[in-house]
């Protein structure tokens, strides 16, 4: 056990997943200074940089390791399962699909025999479906599994309709939220959307596709997780979004806070594909995650426009605005080093 094992006798211990990744080490923090000590399962070759701050009571280990995830839940009052496999391609794609479908059961088979009081299980809006007219999508409208585009999407909406399977038919006490496309400061490997932002600050990026993105702070959807635990209702789900941003006012954004010309050339889609499957194949060589994947386009047809007003209603929360966000998302990317 790690260095804050000494307070575990004094405070409610929250198991968390996925500590040491951008929304897990942010809702570490958060469950911290909300006064809960945290017990974090983390895997021995994660990258600990968001984690060196942090009071934690660390756990190494992996979320399909069915004993280890069960002895290590031992005397937590709560559960937090934010780890996945968040990655948009992938050599073997079924490897995305078994870490998050097999890490879920995983974890909810463990929180059920260590009858935890309540789980928060961090879904996502892949799960949902997008309206086809660019409205904002919410909590009532779930994706079938056979239109989910790519393994990521399809493993999300698999884990997510297994909770809740075992909400119904079990008693499993989990609130799921699904955060939009979370951005901020502390973007250590980076995500997706993170490699837009450091992209688009060093001048790459002289055109872009047209489409839509929910931007949404780190650290709003951090609060979101401890307000689910706290008001969240058994067995819904909560959109944790921001703001509806064109993927050209994103970047005209990034641009003019790197002091660049924004980009004005918008390019179809159809003329991105072969990039797209060039830059799968180059990957395959080298083993680095491609910047443009064939599945990115073809979830970038329609705008991913999503409504938070059920959280806002239910849980009392509230995001800051998208500009805030991609600002302090610069900053840290500018002084970490990421922006040439």
């Amino acid at each position: 056990m790690g260095s804050g094992a000494q307070e575990l006798a004094t405070k409610d211990i929250a198991f968390l997943t996925g500590a040491s990744g951008f929304v897990g080490s942010a809702v570490a923090r958060k469950l911290i200074d909300a006064g809960f000590a945290v017990r974090a399962l983390v895997r021995k070759s994660s990258n600990r940089a968001n984690l060196a701050d942090i009071d934690l009571d660390v756990v190494e280990g992996d979320i399909r390791d069915a004993a280890l995830v069960h002895e290590s839940m031992r005397g937590c009052r709560y559960v937090f399962h934010v780890a996945a496999d968040y990655r948009l391609w992938a050599p073997n794609p079924q490897e995305i699909i078994d870490t998050n479908t097999e890490g879920t059961l995983s974890i909810m088979r463990a929180a059920l025999a260590a009858r935890v009081e309540r789980i928060v299980y961090t879904s996502s809006v892949a799960t949902l479906r997008l309206d086809k007219d660019g409205h904002p999508s919410d909590e009532n409208m779930p994706l079938a599994v056979d239109d989910a585009i790519g393994a990521y999407k399809k493993s999300k909406v698999l884990a997510e309709r297994l909770v809740e399977r075992m909400v119904a038919s079990e008693g499993l006490p989990a609130v799921i939220v699904n955060p939009s496309t979370p951005i901020g400061p502390r973007d250590v490997r980076p995500t997706p959307t993170g490699r837009i932002v450091v992209e688009a600050a060093s001048g790459r990026m002289p055109a872009y596709v047209e489409t839509g993105l929910n931007l949404v702070h780190v650290d709003d959807v951090a609060d979101g997780h401890v307000a689910a635990l706290k008001k969240g209702r058994i067995g819904e789900r909560y959109i944790l979004g921001g703001q509806d941003m064109t993927l050209g006012q994103m970047l005209a954004h990034i641009a003019r806070l790197a002091g660049r010309r924004p980009p004005t050339l918008e390019l179809p889609r159809l003329l991105i594909y072969p990039i797209a499957y060039g830059a799968e194949a180059a990957a395959r060589i080298t083993g680095r995650e491609p910047f443009a994947t064939v599945d990115g386009l073809r979830m970038a047809k329609y705008k991913m426009f999503f409504s938070s007003s059920k959280a806002e209603r239910e849980l009392d929360y509230r995001a800051r605005p998208a500009p805030q966000a991609l600002a302090e998302a610069f900053d840290w990317f500018r002084g970490a080093g990421y922006l040439s």
